[in-house]
């Protein structure tokens, strides 16, 4: 018998799952279970969530009563370090299944009357922004109680960060982290990515085709969440492959109202047709701009950089081109100008290399920056796959990151060098270091050859430290340091 046909024991299997329940309980009961085996990943899981660093306990389908009725929560996580306790509620859901406001809120109310300190909520259902919960409650009841959720897309990000990048001590624990990255990443453990733009995505996209759409239009706040949406699963699923915490690109009023950038992306999209996201990535020399165009049926990748601050233009054009050098030729690049307004010069990377020079218009103006972007179809199709918009923008943030943004490195100013004496009129050598170490000491005094009349020629040098000294050439053979 073959053994290509025999199926693998795992600590977490995939088989034997009978529905929603069974799958959202053996998500609840593994991915609990890691959280108090794997030190650093329970540690990075509770963490941001307020927790402090202790022994984590976990437990599944704990009963509560709440006004004569019982209720069972998924799970509940405690943190204990020394006296002091944290307690968390925990709801999952698996699939397609959303969270339900009136059973978050009555979990949240028996949270208050124990005394526990959190309800942690796990679904796939991507929030549009950090610290933002994709359900709304009564913010009443979050007062003392603080609401946390997470999709499954970021709890997997955290597996694979924690074991990948950022190691895990124990060798079994590590392989434990990896049975439940397995698990997730199976499609019947319910743990899906992002799946669908939302019913609104039909009518709002054939509304601005048709000319018709308007900012009151009852889909269009459901349309920009999932964009936003979208555009943190790209930053999961980039930050997955790098290492990094990749996070959304917003301004700090977005960051402290939600209401003003679904207003923002809602009055882009009623003017112009586009949505426009970013990607804020560490080390990487600028955030990558998304622009979705639905009336272009396009998507647009960018990065901004600055450009040397010395050189002339056509030199600054050639230290772009040697970090695109095997970039395609299809790529836009435009170059601004020092003080310039408006859009700058923009020609296709491939003529670009043919001449540098069609990117310099006046050569007396200095190129202060430099856009480099792609374009590429974007899908109309609500969901995923061939066709779909959420596939295309996700492969078009990725290609656009592995063929420029990875290879680009911000301009740094080269060291400043120390001034060399040139000859002169007498024609004497230039005075180098090896004739300033062995010139007499300053306390010799100044001799003179009998043999020749002395010529004097005086030099200040800047030596090692900073320290500058005044040197004086005997017969112009020898040095001696003068006084201060």
């Amino acid at each position: 018998m073959s053994e290509e046909t025999w199926n693998q024991a795992r600590l977490i299997p995939t088989s034997g799952i009978s529905g929603a329940d069974e799958q959202e309980r053996r998500a609840t009961s593994a991915l609990l279970a890691v959280l108090t085996s794997v030190k650093e990943f329970g540690r990075a899981i509770t963490q941001p969530l307020g927790a402090p660093a202790g022994r984590i306990e976990a437990f599944i389908e704990v009963p509560f009563t709440l006004d004569g009725t019982r209720y069972f929560p998924d799970g509940l996580i405690r943190v204990t370090r020394g006296k002091s306790v944290w307690t968390a509620l925990v709801e999952v859901k698996t699939n397609v299944n959303e969270l339900q406001t009136q059973q978050l809120e009555h979990y949240l109310d028996i949270a208050r009357e124990q005394g526990f300190d959190a309800l942690l909520t796990i679904s796939n259902e991507i929030p549009p922004g950090d610290g933002s919960h994709p359900t709304k409650v009564d913010g009443r009841k979050t007062r003392k109680i603080a609401l946390h959720h997470l999709s499954w897309m970021d709890v997997l990000t955290e597996a694979v960060m924690q074991k990948e990048h950022r190691g895990v001590a124990d060798p079994d624990q590590a392989w434990i982290l990896g049975e439940l990255i397995r698990y997730l990443e199976h499609p019947r453990s319910g743990a899906l990515e992002m799946e669908d733009m939302g019913p609104a995505w039909v009518p709002t996209r054939d509304a601005l085709a048709a000319g018709t759409l308007r900012s009151n239009d009852k889909g269009l706040p459901s349309v920009t969440a999932r964009f936003d949406s979208l555009i943190q699963y790209c930053g999961l699923q980039l930050g997955r492959s790098l290492g990094k915490e990749v996070t959304p690109l917003l301004s700090r009023k977005e960051r402290a109202d939600a209401a003003v950038r679904s207003q923002s992306l809602i009055a882009s999209l009623t003017s112009n047709g586009t949505m426009v996201g970013g990607l804020s990535i560490p080390g990487a020399v600028g955030p990558l701009h998304v622009t979705a165009d639905l009336r272009a049926s396009k998507v647009t990748c960018h990065v901004d950089l600055d450009a040397p601050r010395e050189g002339r233009a056509s030199t600054r054009v050639n230290w772009l081109l040697r970090q695109l050098k095997d970039a395609p030729d299809h790529l836009r690049i435009e170059a601004f100008v020092m003080h310039g307004r408006g859009d700058g010069v923009t020609e296709l990377l491939g003529a670009v290399r043919e001449n540098p020079r069609v990117l310099v218009v006046d050569p007396t103006r200095d190129i202060r920056s430099f856009r480099i972007a792609s374009s590429c179809t974007m899908g109309s199709k609500r969901g995923r796959g061939r066709g779909g918009f959420i596939d295309s923008v996700a492969v078009a943030v990725n290609v656009f990151y592995a063929d420029v943004v990875q290879n680009l490195r911000s301009w740094q100013a080269t060291a400043p060098k120390l001034r060399e004496l040139g000859p002169d009129e007498t024609g004497d050598e230039q005075v180098d270091d090896s004739l300033v170490s062995t010139a007499l000491s300053s306390q010799d005094g100044i001799e003179t050859s009998e043999a020749a009349p002395v010529v004097l020629r005086a030099a200040r040098v800047r030596l090692p430290g900073d320290s500058l000294d005044a040197f004086i050439n005997l017969n112009g053979s020898r040095w001696a340091r003068i006084p201060s």
